[in-house]
């Protein structure tokens, strides 16, 4: 299916309506991850890159649209849709104002929220989604430019490819057949496994200098894995 791969986060505390949300996204063939408030969201979106998140307002603990203020603030920009009981101008003016990119008030269509949904991930250009976020490293894909902790960190096109691989495939170890086709492909007719071995040195000493943040890690008798 064509929205394999594509994750949307939904925050909802209503469970039976959160279900209701997963069933029809995950019909259309979404990938979801639900949440019933906004606790270990942010911890999610440090490990996670989901295209586009779906947020009520009236959510215990912080406040859906206050919750996405704060996430615009340390630099998220995935798409947000508020999906909410309040109707009020104000609400919906408040609303764009945090950050939201679409407003849809309770009751609701699910078939109108997947078009909602499609038009915004298609607007977002999502499909090739511009930039990936791990931890404090952002990849901007069309630039292809690296910040680390909100510093530009230069890399060479194949240093660049590399790092994308790991972020596309976080905590999986990864061995080095799989990067050697993934990253060098059809350049690999002279590749040594020491190639590999001094590709991944130059681009850990050039993401973490200090090397105490460990963003990739050796795995023994298999290769590395993002950490």
């Amino acid at each position: 299916m064509e929205n394999k791969n594509i994750e949307i986060v939904i925050i909802e505390d209503e469970e039976d309506v959160l279900e209701l949300l997963e069933y029809h996204l995950q019909k259309e063939g979404y990938d979801v991850m639900g949440f019933l408030s906004t606790e270990n969201v942010e911890q999610f979106l440090e490990e996670e890159n989901p295209s586009l998140m779906i947020v009520d307002r009236n959510l215990p603990g912080t406040e859906g649209s206050e919750f996405i203020s704060q996430m615009r603030e340390t630099g998220y920009e995935m798409p947000v849709i508020f999906l909410t009981a309040r109707d009020k101008e104000s609400d919906l003016e408040e609303g764009f104002t945090r950050g939201g990119d679409d407003y849809m008030t309770k009751p609701f269509n699910p078939k109108e929220l997947l078009l909602r949904v499609a038009a915004l991930l298609k607007r977002s250009g999502i499909h090739t989604s511009d930039k990936v976020k791990y931890r404090d490293m952002v990849l901007d894909l069309q630039q292809h430019t690296l910040t680390v902790d909100g510093k530009p960190v230069d890399l060479t096109n194949l240093e660049f490819r590399l790092l994308h691989t790991f972020i596309k495939n976080p905590h999986q170890p990864l061995d080095r057949d799989f990067l050697r086709d993934e990253v060098w492909g059809d350049d690999s007719v002279n590749f040594h496994d020491k190639t590999i071995n001094v590709a991944m040195n130059r681009l850990k000493k050039k993401i973490d200098p200090s090397g105490e943040k460990e963003y990739i890690v050796p795995v023994w008798g298999i290769g590395y894995k993002l950490n």
